[in-house]
């Protein structure tokens, strides 16, 4: 197993970032709202950033952060998970994946 594939496995909902990306504070601080715990993992302050960075570069991620991985799979950036929002459809997924209890 990877070690991205690890990291997203141990909690329903993970960020991967930067310290500097504000998008990825807007996506942590909306999922926040909704209850969830997020573990967020900034790439820049990491030992093996580099190597998930590249692992998330290899399944599509463009931009890079945030990536958003909601019960262990990949739902994309900031745009694909403020569409699921939107369309009311982000809080079943975070339901489903043992995020949410409401």
């Amino acid at each position: 197993m990877d070690i991205l594939s690890k990291m997203v496995a141990e909690k329903p909902v993970v960020i991967f970032s930067k310290s500097s990306c504000c998008m990825s504070l807007t996506i942590s601080t909306l999922l926040s709202g909704f209850g969830v715990k997020v573990t967020v993992y900034e790439l820049d302050e990491m030992a093996r950033g580099r190597e998930v960075e590249q692992t998330l570069i290899r399944l599509g991620c463009n931009p890079v952060v945030p990536a958003v991985f909601i019960g262990g799979k990949l739902v994309g950036g900031a745009s694909e998970v403020m569409s699921l929002h939107i369309n009311r459809s982000l809080e079943p997924m975070l339901k489903s994946a043992g995020a949410l209890w409401v």
